[in-house]
């Protein structure tokens, strides 16, 4: 018997269907203008706040940030901020938060600013990047699937303070809210997370 055979036998089984690839892009992230209107620290973190932020639903959303070392509280209440709205619910320390608030984060990692809608934007405004304005965000994210955690490390601040995702081909595209850029205040070159 010739040894090539088994093997031979084994390429003949019926090949499985391949999973339907998911594309992942930018768009898939609910990102929407919040505005926040009430702040306190966690009872039981130092270092975390309970934010409420209205985005035009029904009652604010209840949202947990690390920002205590980076922000004071004196500059948080009545922010306009950009708010993922579409990741899964998370508990920090007992206390359930409903979005992340985007900020960027300075090269030296010693300044944590928000991410600003432009002026005139109201709460619950949609924010896309440019280029992707049609595109329609997932209800929410799949842990799995890694949406947010494949754009994040392409999400910065330009050399203009404006925010944007960089895609692999390195083309910037910003951050826009009814067509007007998003910015943070001193934050070049920074990472938005």
């Amino acid at each position: 018997k010739d040894a090539g055979e088994p093997k031979a036998a084994k390429k003949e089984k019926k090949p499985q269907p391949a999973a339907k690839e998911l594309v992942i892009v930018p768009s898939m992230i609910d990102l929407r203008v919040g505005h926040i209107v009430d702040v306190e620290k966690h009872p039981d973190a130092d270092s975390l706040y309970v934010e409420k932020i209205e985005v035009n639903e029904d009652e604010p959303r209840t949202v947990v940030s690390g920002l205590v070392r980076f922000i004071p509280i004196e500059q948080m209440k009545n922010r306009d901020v950009v708010l993922v709205c579409n990741l899964k619910p998370a508990s920090m320390r007992g206390v359930k938060s409903f979005a992340m608030v985007l900020c960027a984060t300075s090269t030296d990692g010693e300044t944590v600013e928000f991410v600003e809608p432009p002026k005139g934007s109201k709460p619950g405004d949609r924010v896309y990047f440019e280029g992707f304005e049609d595109g329609t965000p997932e209800e929410q994210l799949k842990p799995k699937q890694k949406i947010f955690e494949t754009i994040q490390p392409g999400l910065f601040t330009n050399d203009s303070r404006e925010a944007g995702w960089y895609n692999a081909d390195k083309k910037f595209h910003k951050l826009l809210v009814g067509g007007n850029v998003c910015t943070t205040a001193t934050v070049v070159n920074g990472s938005l997370k």
